[in-house]
């Protein structure tokens, strides 16, 4: 009994139920904000979802989380008021606000380009003479991966106040056409049809289709009808494999005899 009476008389001091609560509700804030953080994922991920499935919603959500539990650990655990601890640092905030100007400026421009939709992953981007598709925004920066799959890191502040450019997606495939004796369809829509059904034939076993094929006509000359056959794959790898499978797909068309 000897033994345990000094453990017993650390853990019956007042400044270690302190120490233990503040650890259990630590704990409770971590599991707090894990659970958010996931939930936010599957939300984001959602289909029907409006907002873009960027980290920066769930970064924010989890500092969030961490704020409320700091100030009831504070307050509860060892009576320290978190409103009186940030009117005593006042002054000091606003020395530590301008050595983080960077950083504010960043969170600021990634909730501002994030919030008012202007990008999202997924899209196709050129900014500061770099451009690639993104991958995420964060609390600080953006991702970017570009043609030749490398990653680029741009600070949230160089989007907001630099000229951004949404460029076509990375999956778009353009193939130009030239018709010289249209005569031979009845008209120029059954000439489009024929060309689509040979292109969603050709590339439907390569990748699926984000947008549908369609013929575009553009000008009429000596050569005959131009035009083009645009659509875009799902998969971004299969880009020219695809323009080449459409192309071997429509030139018998094209090339086929007067009737």
């Amino acid at each position: 009994m000897d033994f345990f009476e000094p453990i017993l008389h650390f853990f019956a001091q007042r400044w270690v139920h302190n120490i233990i609560w503040a650890g259990i509700l630590a704990i409770g804030t971590a599991v707090a904000a894990k659970v958010a953080s996931r939930a936010l994922h599957h939300l984001l991920n959602r289909d029907d979802n409006p907002l873009p499935s960027s980290s920066i919603f769930i970064n924010i959500a989890r500092a969030v989380i961490w704020m409320i539990g700091g100030s009831f650990i504070l307050d509860n655990c060892f009576g320290i008021n978190a409103n009186a601890l940030v009117a005593a640092l006042g002054v000091g905030g606003i020395a530590i606000s301008l050595g983080f100007q960077d950083t504010l400026s960043n969170l600021i421009g990634g909730m501002q380009v994030t919030f008012m939709g202007i990008i999202k992953p997924g899209d196709n981007i050129e900014v500061g003479g770099v451009s690639g598709v993104v991958q995420d925004i964060t609390w600080r920066h953006t991702t970017i991966e570009d043609a030749c799959g490398q990653t680029i890191i741009v600070p949230n502040s160089n989007i907001s106040k630099n000229t951004l450019v949404h460029l076509m997606p990375v999956g778009r495939v353009a193939v130009p056409v030239a018709v010289k004796d249209p005569s031979k369809w009845a008209s120029l829509d059954a000439l489009a049809d024929e060309l689509v059904s040979a292109t969603k034939t050709a590339v439907s076993p390569i990748s699926e289709f984000d947008k549908e094929p369609y013929v575009l006509f553009s000008e009429i000359g000596d050569f005959g009808i131009k035009g083009k056959i645009i659509f875009i794959v799902s998969d971004d790898s299969t880009t020219f494999t695809a323009a080449d499978a459409c192309i071997r797909a429509i030139a018998p068309i094209i090339a086929q005899p007067a009737k």
